[in-house]
């Protein structure tokens, strides 16, 4: 036989065929590097015959899209209202945009923490755009996040960053809770459920993008949440690699008893709606131009819409959210969101030298001063006894 036929049937095997005592949750997670190279490319052979129509696909995405709210119990968190009591403070107007610190809840005592940038003179409808990000200590505060989110809005957008859990503000929690992906992925519905209120947003023009982990949050609620307009993941759609953290494998997305994905397909869920894939040849994204994007063309040419999904390898750049990664997001967002470019100089490449970079202390939402809401939930047990899941 076929030594391809092998591994491939091995890997088949593994995934689908254990013994029913070891079908326990956490014998589900398929974490980090789950696959190998080799047998990521195996495993995009075999799904792509799962499927050679609109129908067949679609039938397919229902089943991955019902495993991801089923595996991460979304299907089971508390009824909430629009009615956002938002605590808001420290306005401030820069050059050409404005930056205030912004929370509310997510649920009742649980809180979502970030900041709000808008364009300095903002028409009566605006892009909005939902900014997560990765696994860098309080990342929403660094200057990288900082930059792209003022970019942004000088060019026209609403963006909100806010934090991971247990970073920057969000201390109600702890990281490794083992519901991160859970609370992370609900979080970003809240704040896009948020956005989607303020009477100065347009719900037509509606953007994500994250690097890393940030790039996880987008892919995952793009795929599950239409609301999302224009999907931009950098440095993390791949075959092989699952995710690193609880926050992103630590419950059973990808696989089930009647199903078995990985974040290429969860990305490609987002069809036919505009998606740039970032990449670089210094992480798990190298592989992206030959195995990652052609199968993600492919599900976008189904919808007659393969022009609307484009990838940007970077083959000599390596794991972050850099310039050329955000000039890239820059002139995609611009064109699907109609952004007004010219609002930021180019000269080989975008001109973000007018972005001033506050100190971290100045964005956070909580302080001695500012004190955490009295109803907020606190430590990872009063979480988990609140929402009571199964």
């Amino acid at each position: 036989m076929n030594k391809n036929v092998i591994t491939s049937f091995c890997i088949i095997l593994c995934c689908f065929c254990l013994a029913p005592e070891s079908r326990a949750q956490d014998n589900f997670l398929c974490q980090g590097p789950y696959w190998t190279e080799d047998e990521a490319n195996l495993m995009m052979q075999k799904f792509s015959q799962e499927w050679n129509d609109l129908p067949s696909w679609e039938k397919r995405a229902k089943i991955i899209r019902e495993g991801m709210i089923k595996g991460m119990k979304l299907d089971q968190m508390p009824k909430v209202d629009n009615n956002f009591k938002v605590i808001s403070r420290n306005l401030r107007e820069m050059d050409g945009y404005t930056v205030e610190n912004l929370a509310f809840e997510s649920f009742p005592g649980f809180y979502v923490t970030g900041n709000l940038y808008r364009p300095i003179k903002p028409k009566a409808k605006n892009p909005a755009i939902l900014s997560p990000h990765g696994h860098l200590t309080d990342k929403r505060l660094k200057v990288d996040v900082q930059t792209r989110c003022a970019v942004l809005a000088r060019m026209g957008a609403i963006v909100f960053a806010y934090d991971m859990l247990g970073h920057g503000d969000s201390k109600q929690v702890t990281h490794d809770i083992p519901i991160a992906l859970l609370l992370q992925t609900w979080n970003s519905k809240r704040v896009l459920d948020y956005l989607l209120t303020r009477q100065d947003v347009d719900p037509s023009r509606i953007g994500m993008t994250g690097g890393s982990g940030g790039a996880t949050q987008t892919f995952m609620l793009a795929a599950i949440d239409e609301r999302i307009t224009v999907s931009v993941p950098a440095v993390q759609v791949s075959a092989h690699f699952f995710g690193g953290c609880v926050c992103e494998s630590g419950m059973p997305v990808h696989r089930s008893l009647h199903h078995q994905t990985n974040n290429v397909e969860i990305a490609a869920l987002c069809a036919p709606r505009p998606m740039l894939l970032i990449s670089d040849g210094g992480d798990w994204t190298s592989n992206v131009p030959r195995i990652e994007y052609p199968y993600i063309q492919k599900v976008y040419k189904l919808y007659n819409a393969d022009h609307k999904v484009e990838n940007v390898h970077l083959p000599l750049e390596r794991h972050d959210y850099g310039p050329t990664k955000r000039f890239a997001a820059y002139n995609f967002f611009a064109h699907h969101l109609k952004l007004s470019v010219d609002k930021v100089t180019y000269q080989y490449g975008f001109n973000e030298s007018f972005v001033t970079v506050l100190p971290e202390d100045d964005l956070k939402n909580f302080d001695k001063d500012h004190p955490m809401p009295s109803n907020a939930l606190q430590g990872n047990e009063a979480v988990l006894k609140y929402l009571n899941l199964k």
